[in-house]
């Protein structure tokens, strides 16, 4: 069964002038000859993407989409009419979001929030920003401490709302945080905690010493293309560190931690050096 918005490996069955036929099984699907990559042949198996055209036409081809069904990504608008608005995909067709699916009117230029979803009277892919609806915490399919994907959702008192996994919505707390993020940014991030009513908190990064091992060869490389000193140490403000090198304080000391005990770097009154080989 051929997944609409989605990628397929599909089979090539024949060749025409204007491109080949891939076997969708219901339905013959064209691969435009644009898209054909040099010695494809009957019989090939390729991978696709498959979407309808203005014709209401299954196409298959092998440029990149913003984003597939199920996704939630920032979509930058292409043009508007009264019925709605056309997002741009990335592809040949843009994905259409109608005027009952925007939280307000959208402007030609501008990057919107939506999800991408099957529309059921249609069948053809289509956006909303009306994400809440498909977002449950009811059943999770996480737990805590694993890794996943965040997506900025909507700032609040406390800190953001997180969109996880394209499924499930947790909090991302101002003190977690070293920067303002973008609504629409996607990040990697852990489950930190849940709480009774499958309230989900998460932290961007990954957890713990997963992240200083991360860490230690890059702060290593840094120290070595500085002539093997950096004037910042455990006392340093904040700040400044995750201005130079991206990361919390706490990370930070982690890292310098785990270097320290192997016995690779030594402290200074002034920042941190590569110890002395012996």
């Amino acid at each position: 069964m051929v997944q609409v918005g989605n990628y397929n490996t599909l089979r090539v069955i024949k060749e025409v002038d204007f491109g080949m036929y891939l076997d969708g099984g219901t339905d013959e699907i064209l691969l435009p000859k644009r898209y054909v990559p040099k010695g494809l042949k009957e019989g090939d198996d390729i991978d696709v993407f498959i979407y309808h055209d203005n014709e209401g036409r299954l196409i298959a081809t092998t440029d990149r989409p913003v984003a597939v069904v199920g996704d939630i990504a920032r979509m930058e608008v292409n043009e508007v009419n009264t019925h709605g608005a056309f997002l741009k995909w990335g592809i040949m067709k843009d994905v259409f979001i109608p005027i009952s699916l925007q939280e307000r009117k959208m402007r030609p230029g501008e990057k919107r929030l939506v999800k991408l979803f099957i529309d059921e009277r249609t069948g053809r892919v289509t956006a909303t920003e009306k994400i809440d609806k498909h977002l449950s915490n009811y059943e999770l399919t996480v737990k805590e401490n694993d890794e996943v994907d965040i997506v900025i959702f909507q700032q609040t008192d406390i800190g953001y709302k997180v969109i996880i996994n394209n499924k499930h919505l947790g909090v991302l707390h101002y003190n977690e945080l070293f920067r303002e993020p973008e609504i629409g940014e996607r990040m990697r991030g852990y489950i930190k905690t849940i709480r009774p009513g499958n309230k989900i908190d998460v932290s961007p990064g990954v957890k713990g010493y997963a992240k200083v091992r991360d860490e230690e060869e890059r702060m290593l490389e840094m120290l070595r293309n500085n002539g093997g000193y950096l004037p910042y140490n455990d006392k340093s403000d904040p700040d400044d560190i995750y201005t130079y090198f991206g990361v919390s304080k706490k990370s930070f000391k982690m890292t310098l931690g785990a270097l320290y005990k192997k016995r690779l770097i030594v402290f200074t009154q002034t920042g941190t050096k590569l110890a002395d080989p012996e």
